[in-house]
């Protein structure tokens, strides 16, 4: 059983539900973009009793208040979220887990906590059973990919039509951005299909060109004032599934049942459009060398096999990329945990025993360099 939370803010409030008792160790959950908390439904039931797990909605998702009319949605500004629901529990120090664009909002609170150097990389069975063979993976190249061309998970209306590589980044990149900010209120830090950095553009006129359009597309947004299409629960689903496919039939109705809202007209999604306009955080190589090296040893990242970041994947041609990752190789020296599992880029909901039993023995562990 869960519990429906509300944390008031100054433009109305921030929505949560609780599992287990609200003395136990906290574990704060952080979903990804254009998500909502219902995503961790199907995962924590399965996770150690007597932790005390609150999922949130950030501003502008699930069953949270929109930000204020012409405000736009900046990438802190999530992690104020997260700041301003920790102060209202009252959690001097907590557990970070976070969901795709949820992870990086986590990151920046303990900024050095979910990239080290070299990673042990193992690849575990749909059972969650460890294979064997354990091989030796540098992360540089991996956390920073060049923007994907592919139209991320979170896309949840045809009202998303624009920019599928910068919203592919958007979605995998916030829980570390908490952890550097601050990181002694973090003790582990758990990375759900996300691994951290997103590089500033090589190119000075990209760079200010991504800027320019977060602004121009708030303002076409607001000029347009577009009235949210309402769909029948049948529709809302479909457009959903769609949009998302590395969804299920059931996991998509999950995250329907906490993002939308029923009217006379039928299902509207609660999401807020500006959600799309956010402006995103840059790091060069050298910041992420210096807060990686700030991190401790108290990371686990989790990769699904057919999700949007398996090492083996990703691109490394980039000159970027490589320099990263020999600053990784070079400079830092301690380890943390990468998992491979099977399943999608929402493995954690379609099939939640697959990374259940490795998130549990990561929290019970004294230690998290303890293997897995």
């Amino acid at each position: 059983m869960f519990s429906e939370l509300k944390f008031p803010v100054p433009w109305g409030h921030v929505a949560a539900k609780a599992w287990g008792p609200s003395e136990g160790h906290p574990v704060l959950c952080l979903h990804g973009w254009l998500d909502n908390a219902n995503t961790f439904d199907k995962l924590i039931p399965l996770l150690p009793k007597g932790y005390y797990y609150v999922a949130m909605d950030f501003s502008g998702h699930g069953l949270s208040s929109h930000r204020p009319a012409g405000a736009p949605y900046h990438f802190l500004d999530y992690v104020t979220d997260v700041r301003r629901v920790a102060a209202a529990l009252q959690w001097r120090r907590f557990t970070l887990m976070g969901h795709s664009m949820g992870g990086s909002v986590a990151g920046m609170v303990s900024k050095a906590s979910f990239l080290h150097g070299v990673c042990d990389f193992c690849t575990w069975d749909n059972k969650g059973e460890k294979k064997e063979g354990t091989n030796s993976v540098g992360l540089g190249s991996q956390g920073s990919r060049s923007p994907s061309l592919t139209p991320s998970p979170g896309q949840q209306d045809e009202d998303i039509t624009q920019g599928p590589a910068v919203l592919f980044f958007s979605c995998c990149f916030l829980s570390p951005q908490f952890c550097f900010l601050y990181p002694e209120m973090v003790d582990k830090l758990i990375l759900l299909e996300n691994l951290g950095f997103l590089l500033a553009p090589e190119d000075t006129e990209a760079w200010l060109e991504s800027k320019r359009v977060v602004i121009d597309r708030l303002l076409s947004l607001e000029a347009k004032q577009q009235t949210p299409r309402a769909r029948s629960p049948e529709a809302a689903l479909e457009r959903l599934l769609e949009a998302n496919s590395h969804l299920t039939a059931e996991g998509g109705a999950v995250l329907l049942q906490r993002g939308a809202t029923e009217t006379p007209a039928g299902l509207v999604y609660n999401r807020d459009l500006r959600v799309r306009t956010q402006s995103r955080e840059y790091f060069t190589v050298e910041q992420c060398v210096k807060l990686l090296q700030k991190i401790q040893d108290r990371v686990l990242i989790i990769v699904a096999h057919d999700g949007l970041l398996v090492p083996h994947k990703l691109d490394t041609r980039n000159q970027f990329v490589k320099a990263l990752r020999e600053a990784f190789d070079t400079t830092l020296k301690e380890h943390i945990q990468l998992v491979e599992v099977p399943g999608s880029h929402f493995v954690h909901l379609n099939e939640p025993e697959v990374v259940s039993g490795i998130i549990s023995n990561f929290l019970t562990v004294q230690n998290a360099r303890a293997r897995l």
